[in-house]
C-alpha cells in the first residue's frame, strides 16, 4: 500500500487528514510550521509523520504508488503534479482542473497514474449530486433531449448565526474580493450569457430546507458551460438554464453595496492591488469568525426537465450543515470528500489520468455514507408526482 503525503495543515485540511490516520492509513503530513502540523494530529495515535514542507525534502520521500494531496495554494498544484510525474505517484487536489494541469493527462494515463482533482466541496459534492440526478433522469421514462432543461447548482458558506454584514470571514478575504472582479459565463433563458460582475446577476433563489424553505441570493460563478459536457449535457439537449454559482444570504447584497462601489471604482486602476489588500485587511479585522463560532454550508443541486410548459421531471439534491465543537462545516465537506478520494485512488477503484469527482453511483453512495457518519445528511426532494 502507497504512502500518503497530505501537503498543507491549514483549516480547511484538518478533519481528512485526521480520518485518514484513524481510519489506519499511513500518513505524512508536510507543512512550513511543524507546530501547525503538530496541532492538527494532536491526540491521535497511528502510523503518521509530521515534516517541514519543502519541495526537495517531499521529492526525496515520495516513492512509487505513494498518493500526494496538494492542498497548498493553487499555485503550487502544476510544480507538485510534476513533482508526482517524475516519482510514479498519484495526485489529489480539491481544487478546480486547470488547463496545465489537464495538458498532463497522456503523461499521467502513460504511467497509470491518477491526477484526481475537485474532489473538495465545490468543486465536488456539487459533481457528485449532480452525476446522481442526471443518472436517475436519463433512466426516467420521461427523459428526452428535447425536453427543456433547467440545471442549477448552488453552494455557500456563511454563519450559522446571520450577522448584519450577512457573512464572515475564515481566512483572508482577499479571495473572495478578487472573485467580485471575475467575469461569469451561464445559459440563463435558453441564451448563453456573460456577467462581467456578480452584483449584476444577482437573483432570489428559494431553497426547500429540511428545515423548511429558505430564500438565498445567488449568482453565476466561473464559467459553467464547460460542466454541461462533464455532467452529460450533450449538444442536441435543449437547455433554458444552466448555471453553477454562490449562494449568500438574503440581504447580501445590501450589506455588501460599499464593497462592490469599491470594486468597480477604486480597484481597477494602478494601485488597485493594493487597495484591495487593504480592504481584505480590514475586513479580516471586522468580520472574521470567532473562536468556536458555527459556520454554516448550504448546498443545492436542482435539474429539472419541461414538455410544452408543464414540468415532467424535477428534483434537487440539498445539504444543510452547520459547524460544530471540533470542526467547521466548510473543513469537513472539503477535506473529508479528499480523503475518500485518496482512499478511492489507493484501493484501485478510479481510472488513470487527470480526471474530477467520480461520476459512479455505487462510489457516490459510499462516500455520502462516510459523509454521513460525520453528520452530513444529503436530502432528495422530488417535485413531480
Amino acid at each position: 500500500m502507497g504512502n500518503i503525503h497530505w501537503l498543507g495543515a491549514g483549516l480547511s485540511s484538518v478533519p481528512g487528514i485526521r480520518r485518514l490516520i484513524e481510519n489506519g492509513r499511513p500518513v505524512t503530513l508536510w507543512n512550513r510550521t511543524v507546530e501547525k502540523a503538530e496541532a492538527a494530529t494532536a491526540g491521535l495515535s497511528g502510523n503518521f509523520s509530521v515534516k517541514a514542507f519543502s519541495l526537495d525534502a517531499l521529492s526525496a520521500d515520495v516513492t512509487a504508488g505513494d498518493v500526494v494531496i496538494s492542498m497548498l495554494p493553487a499555485t503550487m498544484h502544476l510544480q507538485v503534479a510534476e513533482l508526482c510525474l517524475q516519482k510514479d505517484a498519484h495526485f489529489v487536489s480539491s481544487s478546480y482542473i486547470s488547463p496545465e494541469m489537464a495538458a498532463l493527462d497522456a503523461k499521467a494515463k502513460a504511467s497509470e497514474l491518477c491526477f484526481v482533482n475537485e474532489v473538495g466541496l465545490d468543486p465536488g459534492l456539487d459533481h457528485l449530486l449532480a452525476h446522481l440526478l442526471m443518472a436517475d433522469y436519463r433512466a426516467s421514462d420521461v427523459f428526452d433531449p428535447t425536453n427543456s432543461h433547467d440545471f442549477r447548482s448552488y453552494c455557500g458558506g456563511f454563519p450559522a448565526k446571520a450577522n448584519d454584514f450577512r457573512y464572515k470571514f475564515s481566512w483572508s478575504p482577499l479571495g473572495v474580493l478578487k472573485a467580485l472582479k471575475s467575469p461569469a459565463k451561464a445559459i440563463l433563458g435558453g441564451e448563453e450569457v456573460t456577467t462581467q460582475k456578480p452584483w449584476d446577476a444577482i437573483s432570489d433563489f428559494t431553497v426547500g430546507l429540511p428545515s423548511g424553505a429558505e430564500t438565498f441570493q445567488s449568482y453565476p460563478n466561473r464559467d459553467s458551460l464547460p460542466f454541461m459536457d462533464h455532467y452529460g449535457f450533450e449538444s442536441d439537449w435543449s437547455v433554458n438554464t444552466f448555471v453553477r454559482g454562490t449562494l449568500r444570504l438574503n440581504g447580501w447584497s445590501d450589506a455588501w453595496s460599499g464593497i462592490f462601489k469599491f470594486v468597480e471604482e477604486e480597484a481597477g486602476g494602478p494601485d488597485g492591488e493594493a487597495k484591495l489588500a487593504a480592504l481584505s485587511d480590514q475586513l479580516w479585522t471586522d468580520h472574521a469568525y470567532d473562536e468556536g463560532e458555527p459556520d454554516r454550508v448550504v448546498l443545492v443541486v436542482d435539474l429539472k426537465a419541461s414538455k410544452d410548459g408543464t414540468v415532467v421531471w424535477h428534483k434537487d439534491y440539498v445539504l444543510d450543515a452547520k459547524g460544530g465543537a471540533d470542526f467547521s462545516a466548510m473543513a469537513r465537506l472539503v477535506s473529508i470528500p479528499v480523503s475518500l478520494a485518496v482512499e478511492a485512488v489507493l484501493d484501485g477503484e478510479l481510472p488513470k489520468g487527470v480526471q474530477a469527482a467520480p461520476s459512479s453511483p455505487t462510489i457516490i453512495h459510499r462516500w455520502f455514507e462516510a459523509l454521513r457518519a460525520q453528520g452530513d445528511e444529503f436530502h432528495l426532494t422530488e417535485h413531480v408526482a
